[in-house]
């Protein structure tokens, strides 16, 4: 099972899933993703696409029928919604997270949970690269509090009720299907305008993006040597070897545009710079644990962003 199955990550997992021959039920209330991004799966007898909104706790009954592995996903992925409602994070992550360990727990079948976490459980690194041993994680928005918060549940559901879980956690993955992130807000944005781009913060903003392609190797790579491992939980960083400013990928969106004479306008930011409260300055996981167990990025942060617009400018012209 995928859940959030529809959207950006999920679906691209689903397709690499499918296309290695796996029975896959996606679980996903579309309230981000669309059948759009799993379409080409519909009509095969090993798909099953379920729409459930994991927050409804006795929907979930009797889904996990059958299902021994779960990709967990769903979730908010908008850091800034925090600063605005933190309920969203509380209920799109911890809520749902709590509901399906739950469905988890009384399924017969169902005893391992890959879960997609984030960079941000780590706040403001004092150690960069960082690796997945760091500590203490001290997450600096409601965003990476909730993630952080869904990675002790799974540990300890794992502990108590004789599963598994595999933590990742993600850095900026960028690509096809995305539906928020930097590189659409500077294409909206130059669309609007394409004399100015505003970019939030002072623009020295430093972090990691991971094309998607490389995401879901990465995702498959450490699923297998966690199962292989036979531990009952599992950390891993999934990132890119190098970080980027968020001014340089202005300068690629705009090259890649093919528009002249943009003037960049910085808003200056909050707290030292930032783009908004809770954004984490500068990110850089150190993904020498993973490569360990045969992974390794193809692209740099760069070619990765560069890709990765190429890619949403030819979706939004097609």
């Amino acid at each position: 099972m995928v859940t959030g199955g529809a959207g950006f990550i999920g679906s691209h997992l689903v397709d690499r899933l499918m296309l290695e021959g796996c029975k896959v039920t996606v679980l996903d209330n579309l309230s981000s993703g669309s059948l759009k991004n799993i379409r080409s799966h519909l009509k095969n007898p090993n798909f099953k696409f379920v729409k459930l909104d994991l927050k409804e706790k006795r929907k979930l009954n009797g889904k996990l029928n059958e299902v021994d592995c779960v990709f967990h996903f769903a979730a908010n992925p908008e850091v800034r919604v925090g600063e605005v409602d933190p309920l969203i994070h509380f209920n799109e992550n911890l809520v749902a997270t709590f509901n399906l360990l739950e469905a988890m727990r009384k399924s017969e079948t169902a005893r391992t949970i890959v879960f997609a976490s984030t960079s941000t459980v780590y706040g403001e690194a004092s150690k960069l690269p960082t690796p997945e041993d760091y500590a203490p994680t001290i997450p600096i928005s409601t965003y990476g509090a909730s993630k952080l918060s869904c990675e002790a549940l799974i540990s300890s559901y794992a502990h108590t009720f004789r599963s598994r879980g595999l933590i990742l956690r993600l850095a900026n993955i960028v690509g096809s299907r995305a539906m928020h992130g930097v590189i659409l807000d500077f294409i909206e944005k130059l669309k609007r305008d394409a004399g100015k781009l505003e970019i939030l913060g002072d623009g020295s903003q430093n972090k990691s993006y991971l094309h998607i392609q490389d995401c879901v190797d990465a995702i498959l790579c450490a699923t297998k040597a966690f199962l292989e491992s036979g531990k009952r939980v599992d950390v891993y960083n999934v990132g890119s070897i190098d970080q980027i400013t968020v001014a340089r990928i202005a300068e690629i969106v705009v090259k890649e545009m093919g528009i002249q004479n943009v003037k960049l306008f910085f808003t200056g930011g909050v707290d030292g710079g930032r783009g908004w409260p809770g954004d984490v300055k500068s990110m850089h996981l150190s993904v020498e644990k993973l490569m360990k167990v045969g992974w390794r990025p193809s692209h740099s942060s760069e070619a990765a962003l560069t890709l990765a617009t190429r890619e949403m400018l030819r979706k939004a012209v097609s």
